[in-house]
């Protein structure tokens, strides 16, 4: 039996968490299927009754997809309720390269990644510097307050 992953991020705005974790991630946004001009369209084709979609939904696309093939598909569900608590789950962003690679090398990449993220809408938590252990990272939140890490 054949099984794919998506990750679903229940959210208030799937447009700007696709631009944001799309950047964030090094995926693109996932085009309609079957040369649909939206994917409302493509529901629509489907059956979807115009009843069972919020304004707007399809209009734009709500998932991003990795252009090579080896990442989850990931879809931010439109939600009316907004995030109250800590999440359960988090992305790590690894882009230090793991210990093998010299301290200072891996947080040069972690800076640079923070930097560019935060110029797409992140917020920095903290970072953890502790080069007496070996770590430095950073735990940020995206454009929803989602937590995740940059390590």
């Amino acid at each position: 039996m054949e099984m794919t992953v998506q990750l679903t991020i229940d959210c208030s705005d799937p447009r700007r968490m696709v631009t944001f974790w799309a950047e964030a991630l090094g995926y693109v946004p996932e085009p309609p299927p079957g040369g649909h001009a939206t994917w409302r369209d493509y529901w629509a084709a489907m059956g979807v009754s115009e009843a069972e979609l919020p304004a707007g939904a399809g209009d734009v696309p709500e998932s991003i997809i990795d252009p090579a093939g080896r990442g989850p598909r990931v879809w931010f569900q439109q939600v009316p309720e907004p995030k109250v608590a800590k999440n359960r789950w988090h992305f790590d962003l690894k882009v230090g390269g793991g210990r093998d690679v010299p301290l200072d090398v891996r947080t040069q990449r972690v800076k640079a990644t923070v930097e560019r993220l935060v110029k797409a809408g992140a917020t920095v938590l903290r970072v953890k510097d502790e080069p007496e252990t070996g770590l430095y990272a950073a735990a940020m939140q995206d454009p929803e307050d989602n937590e995740f890490d940059v390590v």
